[in-house]
C-alpha cells in the first residue's frame, strides 16, 4: 500500500506536507493569474453578499480564505497539512480559525450557511467523499449554499474533478438543492442552494 494513501484510498496529510515543505506555494496560489481569476469567479458564485458562518474545506495556505473572510462574520478553514495551516495562520485574520483536520474523520463542529470546497474533493476516495458529504449535509443551516470548484484535467488522484463533483452532488441530492453549474471549461464551478422547505423535509 502507498505510504501517501489511507486504507480507503484517500491521500494522506503526508502527501501534502511533503509538497509544502519543498515549496510553501506548490500550486502557485499567490502568483498564478489562473488561480487569481478562479478565486474571483469563486467569490462571484456566492449568491449573497455576506454570510455568518462559513466552512472552507482544504484551505491550503489561506489565499482564498483571506478573500472569503471579507464576506463573512466567521470562517472555519481546515486542511490536512499542518505545514499549510501554520503558513495560513501567519496572516492572523481576526475572523478566521485555521485548523489542521484530516477529513472526513475530524470534521469541525458548527452549523454553516456556506461551505466552500475548492480543489479538494478529488483527493478523497469515493468512500471517504461520501462520508464527507454526509457530514457537510448535517452541518448545513436551513438556508445554505455549497460551492464546488475543481480542475477537470487528468490527475493521478483517487478521483477526477468531474467524478468528485458529481459524486458529492449526488450524495447531497436527497435535500433537493438547486444545482447551478456556473463555469465548465478548464475547471467546473458550481453552486448548490438549499431552501428551508428542503431542510424541514429532511428532518
Amino acid at each position: 500500500m502507498s505510504t501517501t494513501r489511507s486504507e480507503s484510498g484517500s491521500l494522506l496529510p503526508i502527501y501534502f506536507d511533503e509538497k509544502y515543505r519543498e515549496d510553501i506555494d506548490p500550486w502557485q496560489f499567490r502568483t498564478s493569474a489562473y488561480e487569481r481569476d478562479k478565486f474571483k469567479a469563486t467569490l462571484d458564485a456566492f449568491a449573497r453578499p455576506h454570510y455568518q458562518n462559513v466552512l472552507e474545506v482544504g484551505c491550503a495556505i489561506g489565499v482564498l480564505s483571506a478573500l472569503i473572510a471579507a464576506r463573512c462574520d466567521r470562517l472555519v478553514a481546515v486542511d490536512g497539512s499542518s505545514t499549510a495551516i501554520e503558513e495560513a495562520s501567519r496572516m492572523q485574520l481576526p475572523n478566521v480559525r485555521f485548523s489542521t483536520a484530516f477529513l472526513p474523520d475530524e470534521f469541525p463542529d458548527g452549523m454553516f450557511d456556506l461551505i466552500v470546497l475548492s480543489e479538494v474533493l478529488y483527493y478523497f476516495s469515493e468512500l471517504d467523499l461520501r462520508a464527507l458529504a454526509e457530514k457537510c449535509l448535517a452541518s448545513l443551516q436551513p438556508t445554505a449554499e455549497v460551492i464546488l470548484c475543481h480542475w477537470l484535467g487528468e490527475t493521478d488522484y483517487p478521483l477526477t474533478g468531474r467524478q468528485a463533483s458529481d459524486l458529492f452532488a449526488q450524495a447531497l441530492a436527497r435535500r433537493r438543492p438547486e444545482r447551478t453549474v456556473l463555469h465548465e471549461g478548464i475547471y467546473r464551478l458550481e453552486r448548490l442552494t438549499f431552501a428551508p422547505s428542503d431542510a424541514d423535509g429532511a428532518k
